[in-house]
């Protein structure tokens, strides 16, 4: 029999990935959406606990990959992060225990914000948390709400490092510089570029979704990450290798953040182990996919 994955944010720059990596491994892929339901779509909205209900009546599904929430860690309201990435998640366990669904595991998307400047350059599962912006924190609390709720549903947390792709939307840092290069602009406004962060494909991080949803046990929690940090001078000189153009950089203080992360790397240890067939790719790999080279 085939097994039905309800997926939330399957409209996102990430769910359009994990769909098709769901697909490609055979299950049948219903996703959650808040509006303009396609084919095989159903209409819920997080916030609503009794739309919530409806919908996961109607699918019943087997497994749930929960990935709807604000990501931007620059959005304006501190309040919708807590309002969507923690009480709409809240809702979502709510649902799905209410109804009786047929969940053999449900894979929870939480970030790699969540360790703020850890004091090692590789971070693992084990690190304490010490979140440094509203995001960050509204993914920790979601963690915690969550863990809750393993006496009764099968639950497994990710927290996935810095990753881009075609498709992501271009208030995120690699889109923009994509653009930046795309258009040969002569100029490029940046705000702190002293960082160093894994910016890895989210084509790898689709695959581990659906190779964990298969072979991770709940309980268990998932940095998504290669190990592989880069500086941000290096994006900009693999973009301008691979397109033979150069771009001035100019600091806006307007888009420096106080709070910035300045290193985040993780330890895939726990992961390569879990999916030894993992996909790696390198930046200049994933860079050359979203310049249309």
């Amino acid at each position: 029999m085939q097994k039905t994955v309800l997926l939330t944010g399957s409209q996102g720059f990430t769910g359009r990935y994990v769909r098709e990596a769901l697909v490609k491994d055979g299950f049948n892929v219903v996703g959650l959406v808040q509006s303009n339901a396609q084919a095989n779509d159903v209409e819920a909205n997080l916030l609503d606990l009794a739309s919530l209900r409806k919908a996961v009546a109607q699918v019943r599904p087997h497994f749930v990959i929960h990935l709807a929430a604000i990501a931007f860690v620059g959005h304006a309201s501190a309040e919708d992060f807590y309002r969507v990435n923690l009480f709409g998640t809240l809702n979502l366990l709510e649902a799905l225990h209410a109804e009786k669904a047929p969940i053999e595991k449900i894979l929870l998307s939480s970030s790699a914000n969540i360790y703020g400047n850890p004091p090692v350059s590789k971070v693992a599962e084990t690190i304490q948390p010490a979140p440094i912006n509203h995001y960050a924190m509204s993914k920790l609390a979601m963690e915690h709400m969550a863990r809750t709720w393993l006496d009764k549903l099968p639950i497994i947390f990710t927290r996935p490092f810095n990753y881009t792709g075609v498709g992501q939307e271009g208030n995120f840092l690699i889109p923009k510089i994509v653009d930046h290069f795309k258009r040969h602009a002569d100029t490029i406004k940046l705000g702190n570029i002293d960082v160093e962060r894994e910016f890895n494909d989210v084509r790898m991080v689709a695959q581990a979704y659906s190779g964990l949803l298969q072979h991770a046990d709940a309980g268990t929690t998932f940095n998504l990450c290669s190990g592989i940090g880069y500086r941000l001078q290096d994006v900009l000189d693999y973009c301008s290798e691979l397109t033979g153009h150069n771009i001035t950089i100019e600091v806006d203080q307007n888009l420096v953040r106080a709070n910035e992360l300045r290193v985040l790397i993780g330890d895939p240890t726990l992961l390569n182990r879990q999916l030894p067939q993992l996909p790696s790719f390198h930046l200049k790999h994933t860079l050359t996919w979203m310049l249309g080279l």
